[in-house]
């Protein structure tokens, strides 16, 4: 899905500046770039901005993370770290891709599928 395409899809945004603490619970595709702090849950896709910091406990089917993130994260498809990403605390997800660049501090369980795969990814 290319850039415009995906988003087009977007149905909610935080952005750079706005923070926002509680609980989010969505159904389609979802970008931060602000400062949120609780729990975040879906079976969509969540996209982290660069300029994001973000606290929690997340549980969704896709995470793409560019920003700061500490916390658990539960992905069900994938989860994919893009430099500059910074992140703290424990990733459970059946696909892991990080970017050269990311800076990791975390527990990895990779859950228990065919696809199931690691992978890192070099400019």
């Amino acid at each position: 899905m290319g850039k415009e395409a995906a988003a087009d899809k977007i149905k909610a945004f935080l952005g750079e500046g706005s923070q926002f603490e509680g609980t989010l619970v969505f159904d389609d595709i979802v970008r931060m770039d602000g400062n949120f702090s609780g729990k975040i849950s879906s079976n969509d896709t969540l996209i982290v901005g660069d300029k994001a910091d973000i606290e929690a406990e997340i549980t969704v089917g896709t995470l793409i993370l560019s920003g700061r993130f500490k916390g658990k994260i539960q992905a069900t498809a994938k989860v994919e770290l893009r430099s500059p990403a910074q992140v703290e605390g424990a990733i459970t997800t059946p696909s892991l891709i990080v970017e050269e660049g990311v800076v990791m501090n975390s527990t990895v369980n990779m859950t228990q599928q065919a696809t199931s795969r690691v992978d890192t990814v070099t400019e």
